[in-house]
């Protein structure tokens, strides 16, 4: 698991958070810098944060001050203060919960080593709005745990996949998971989709995995020869 961890962790190392102004009407969120956790070279904690359009605002009061709260805890998570960023997060879902608060809030807990807590909150994130970078959180999480937990990265990176089918991030984050747990043909069909998407790391996977299939055939067959 030693080499997906590090894929994972690479894969995810741009900046996250969600900024309050653009509240996704459909898909995923815009994709910005992934955390220290789960995906460029292999996983990564990722996408930035989330932004919101602000619709419907004027209707509703309490969504136009939890997404000013949204604003206030990217300000203090962009200057790198985690735990005021976190309150100003947990103040906007006490106020008016969205998948954008929960979404960063699950960031902040993240890198503030309260793993369960962002688990959680990327959970409630995902059952407001499902996102492909919730979801590719979640994988990262379990799969980057003490005790990793690869059919649930599998179970989160496949929904996040299915969600952004042209993400090739994603492609080579399952890759490597499924590579882990001896799913090779499905691997190597996901590694040229993430190398065919601009991952130019995935070549070497896909030598390395093709090699590996070649080697299991010959084995087999030299197995029923006998």
């Amino acid at each position: 698991m030693a080499s997906i961890t590090r894929n994972l962790l690479s894969a995810t190392a741009r900046a996250t958070s969600v900024s309050a102004r653009s509240i996704r009407t459909g898909g995923p969120l815009i994709r910005q810098r992934i955390i220290a956790g789960p995906s460029s070279s292999t996983f990564s904690i990722r996408r930035g944060y989330a932004t919101s359009s602000g619709e419907s605002s004027s209707i509703d009061p309490s969504l136009t001050k939890a997404l000013d709260l949204i604003e206030l805890g990217t300000k203090h998570l962009e200057e790198g203060d985690l735990n005021k960023a976190a309150k100003y997060y947990k103040e906007s879902i006490e106020l008016k919960e969205t998948s954008e608060g929960w979404y960063n809030l699950g960031n902040c807990e993240y890198h503030l080593q309260n793993k369960v807590k962002a688990v959680e909150s990327w959970g409630k994130s995902i059952e407001l709005k499902p996102s492909a970078d919730a979801h590719t959180n979640l994988a990262s999480a379990y799969i980057l745990d003490s005790s990793p937990k690869p059919a649930l990265a599998i179970k989160h990176l496949t929904a996040a996949l299915e969600l952004s089918p042209e993400d090739p991030e994603i492609a080579f984050n399952l890759a490597a998971v499924l590579e882990s747990t001896n799913q090779l043909e499905p691997a190597l069909t996901l590694y040229k989709k993430a190398q065919s998407g601009g991952i130019e790391r995935a070549a070497q996977n896909v030598r390395n995995v093709s090699a590996k299939i070649i080697g299991q055939r010959a084995k087999s067959q030299e197995e029923e020869s006998k």
